[in-house]
Formats: structure tokens, sequence, C-alpha cells
């Protein structure tokens, strides 16, 4: 009888193990869910922004030029209709983003700094390359990168599996600590020193404790996005849609809420769909601040997963189809009325002319949320340097100074934010700091060999002249590129052009000689399709690349 007992029992346990073998990916999601610090936030209270002088401190016209810096997350080139996309061919208009082009000037080849957030925003506000940060990868919550790993690992799609260095995440700090040195200068301190008034709302992502955060960093006021959604994912009037193929929106769904605090004060629950009360509360700034020269960097977390909607943005793109890329579809919806609302608030505040209004988004659209074509005609994704992860949107207006519909065909990228911005404002660069970018609208400016980089570990690019080549270990190859004659990257010519190679090779060793170390390590390597997304399947000649982060 006890013999049967213990059989039993051995039996029911391998019953049970074998159970949370097969749903092991699910049972760690769960456990991820579960060890997620989910508080109790208060509700809502409106924030109190400082307010300005009551009278102007000179009329607008002889201030020094208001400065709006708007960055979209990863949104893809084929979303702007302005370049004759918006999501399928102009199904969803984006009016107000293209009249930013439209009434200012468009660098066509424009460039994010780096191909994931993080290390892009970095380069945004200091104008500096990840070789003088170290700020090379992407903040992430410790030990994510396993469950990330598993999940990718039980793909059923022929997708190479992902590499997961437990090392490396053993000397990782806390993601609050995986942030931008307070030693770096930021854009806001350069304008600071000369008088603006500086204020930053949404997504941050370069360390939120010490001196990484944004009133460490030279922002008098910050609205902070503390976390992941963009909404309740219970709320009334909220489509959600969820990638269950995709490990990243996984462990977004399983860890993230609904939060935000302001001036590094406690969390609370923000007062409505994000991109919407961002943009209430960028209005309320811009009219505060009508009478001084203000900086306001408004960094929408849109269209970044996890897709949600509002249900009035959703009934309005029409009947798209599959359901991810219609919710996707009116968050982008949302993001362009946001923009339309902030110029809006500028022209009645009349401070439209003198205001430098810069649009942009962070790296190139995401594959992994499953969505063809987001970055036509380029190929890649964000998180590969082929021109669909790094080429951007990169609009300027500036009625005072710049012609409505001016075209710069030079290429511009994100380390030429700080420098363009700061000569604008009769700001000087900092002192004893290297800067990597230049003056774009300084005709007489130019480049160190006149090359661009981007980089990530091992993964490097470096675009000079005409020529692009890209560098990865895995798998152990270049990609070599003439922009001029093949800008959609579809004939590799690294076999057919050594010397080229050996050349812009050369290069990337100049830039990588005296690099500073990498802040933390990267401890999770997985692998990207370059012309497929995360919900397609894998066929033997598809073309990949491995991004470390």
């Amino acid at each position: 009888m006890k013999r049967r007992i213990v059989f039993g029992i051995l039996a029911l346990l391998a019953v049970l193990g074998a159970i949370a073998w097969i749903k092991r990916v699910d049972l760690f999601v769960w456990l991820a869910s579960f060890a997620a610090k989910q508080e109790d936030l208060p509700d809502y209270k409106p924030v109190t922004w400082q307010e300005g002088p009551e009278n102007p401190e000179a009329p607008i016209s002889a201030r020094a030029p208001n400065i709006v810096l708007i960055l979209a997350d990863d949104l893809g080139m084929n979303n702007i209709t302005a370049f004759g996309g918006g999501i399928e061919k102009g199904l969803v208009p984006t009016p107000n983003i293209d009249r930013i082009a439209a009434q200012g000037a468009e660098f066509t080849d424009g460039y994010a700094g780096d191909a994931t957030c993080a290390p892009s925003r970095a380069a945004l506000l200091t104008g500096r390359y990840p070789s003088r940060t170290g700020f090379e990868f992407t903040p992430s919550p410790r030990g994510t990168g396993r469950i990330v790993e598993m999940i990718q690992n039980a793909n059923d799609k022929g997708q190479p599996r992902g590499y997961y260095n437990s090392a490396a995440a053993d000397r990782l700090p806390e993601m609050e600590d995986q942030g931008l040195p307070g030693s770096e200068v930021t854009l806001a301190e350069v304008l600071k020193g000369v008088g603006y008034h500086t204020v930053h709302i949404g997504k941050w992502h370069l360390g939120t404790r010490k001196d990484f955060a944004p009133n460490a960093q030279g922002f008098d006021e910050s609205l902070l996005q503390e976390s992941g959604l963009h909404a309740p994912e219970d709320a009334q009037g909220i489509v959600n849609a969820k990638l269950d193929f995709d490990p990243v929106d996984r462990m977004l769904w399983a860890t993230m809420q609904f939060s935000g605090s302001f001036n590094g004060g406690p969390r609370f629950k923000p007062g409505g769909y994000l991109t919407d009360w961002w943009t209430d509360e960028a209005v309320k700034v811009i009219h505060a601040n009508r009478n001084r020269p203000f900086f306001l960097y408004f960094a929408h977390w849109a269209p970044h997963s996890p897709l949600q909607a509002t249900q009035a943005d959703y009934d309005a793109v029409g009947d798209i189809k599959p359901h991810r890329k219609r919710v996707y579809a009116a968050m982008v919806r949302a993001l362009d009325r946001s923009v339309g609302r902030v110029l809006d608030a500028l022209e009645k505040d009349g401070l439209d002319k003198n205001t430098i209004v810069l649009f942009s988004s962070d790296n190139g659209g995401a594959g992994y949320v499953g969505i063809d074509g987001l970055n036509n005609p380029y190929r890649g994704w964000k998180a590969t340097f082929f021109e669909g992860g790094v080429r951007v949107p990169f609009f300027v207006r500036w009625p005072a100074r710049l012609t409505a519909g001016t075209k710069f065909d030079r290429p511009a990228t994100f380390v030429d934010v700080l420098p363009t911005l700061a000569a604008a404002a009769g700001a000087s660069l900092p002192k004893g700091v290297t800067i990597d970018g230049i003056d774009l609208l300084d005709p007489k400016s130019r480049r160190v060999d006149d090359a661009i980089f981007w980089q990530s570990g091992y993964y490097k690019s470096v675009r000079q002249g005409d020529w692009k080549l890209q560098v990865n270990k895995r798998p152990d190859r270049s990609w070599l590129y003439n922009l001029a004659e093949d800008p959609t990257e579809r004939v590799d010519l690294a076999d057919k052009n050594p010397q080229k190679v050996a050349e812009l090779k050369a290069l990337i060793a100049k830039h990588d000689k005296g690099a500073r170390t990498a802040l933390y390590p990267f401890t999770l390597e997985m692998p990207i399709p370059v012309d497929k997304t995360g919900a397609d399947h894998l066929e033997p000649g598809d073309e990949y690349v491995y991004w470390p982060n």
C-alpha cells in the first residue's frame, strides 16, 4: 500500500513536472509578474507648473528662440504621409507631423543616434557618441533577460536562439542606476546656462536615481513616465493588442503598470491616456512660459508597445487588419494629433514664428510588433543598423529663419542636435567636452572624416559619404552598400569591394581608439530578422543580425 502511495506521488510529481516544463515560459512570465512591484498608486492630482513672468521679458522677435523637441518612440519612416506612407499609403494621415516639414525644413538623410531607444536619447541630449559617454546599451530590469531568452528559444518560427549571459548579468546595476552619468553635459544644461526655462515631459530611460534623473540633468521641471502602460489595461475606452509571439511585449504586459511622477516625487496614476494627457500638460507648459525663452523636451512613448489606443482613435482609422495593426495605426493618429495641438498652442500664444520645433523618432519601427512595411522602402528594423533601424524623420520648423519647404540633403544625426540648437540659442558648447556633432544650419560646419557612427557591443556601423558599412560577429560578416546607388540596401558590395570594406573598418577602428568602456555590460544577444517581422516564420537563407544589449 505504501509503495503504491509512493509511486502515485512520484507519478503525480512527474506529471506536474512535465506540465511545468511544457508551460515553463508561461510560468516564468507569471513569476515575473508576481515579482514586479505593483504599487497601489494614489489617484492623479493636477500638476502645478512654474509660471513665467506676467509680462514679456522682451518682444518674442527679440528673444532667443523657444525650443520644442518632440521625439516619437519606434516611429517608422513609412508611418509618415509626408513620405508617401501613413501605415499603408496614406490610410492613416499624419497632417500635423507633415506640416512641420512643409512649413520648415526636412533633412532628407536623417538618422537616429542608435538603433534602440536609450543610447539614441543619450546621443540626442549630449551631442556625443556612446564611445564618449559609455552609455551604450538600453537599460533593462535585472533578470528579465533570462526570461526573454527563454521565450525566444521556445518560439516555433524558425528563428535562431537568443543568448543570455548570466555572468554579465551579475555585474548589471539595478535598472534605476543604469543611467547617463551626471558628469555629461546635456542640452538642457547648455540652454539653462543662457537663461532658458527647461521642461521634460514623457519618457526618459536614462536612469532615475542619483545624478541620472531629469531634474539632475538640467531640467527645471519633469513629468516623468515611470512605467510602461499607456493606460490601465482594463480602462474603459481603451483597446489593447497583445503580441504573444514577442518576448519583450509579454514582459511589458507582465511587469509594467500605469504610473508617473513629477519632479522626482512619489508615483501617481496619470491623468489619462498618456499621449493625450502629456499633450494637455505640454500645452500648459507653453502657455506658462510664453513670456520667457523655454526648452520643452516632449518625449512620447507612442507608438512603442504595449499597443494600446483609445476607442475613438481605433474607430477613426477604419477597418484595418490585423487587429494589432489597427491599434498601432490608432496610436500614430493620437501622436499626430498631439503634434498638432502643440503647434496650435504655439500659434495661439503668438510664439510660433520664433520657436524652433524639431520632430524625430528615437529609432526606426520595430519588427517585433509584427506589422509589415513600417520602414518601407528601407530594409531592417529597430535593433539593426540597416536603414530601417536608424533612418528617421528629421524635421525642423523655425519660421523666423528657415524658409518653408527647405530640404537639406546633408546627413543629419542625433549628435548634431545639441550643437545646432545651442548655436540657435546663442549658447556656447560645453568646455572641455568633445562634441561629436555639428551645427546643421551652418553650411561651413564639417564632420571629422565626414563620417557617422553607430554601435552596440560588437555590432557596429559607419556611413562616410555615400558608403555605409556594417560589421557583426553573429553572424561574423560585413555588409557594404553604396547609398547613392542603392538607398534601400539591396545589393551587398562587401565581397566585390574589399578595399572599401578595409577603409571603413579602419574608420571604425579609429573611432574606437580610446573609446570609453561601456558603463555596464550587455547581457542578452537576440536575433533580429532583417526582412521579416517577429510574427513571421524564418526560412533558410533569410537574413538576420544579432543585437547585443
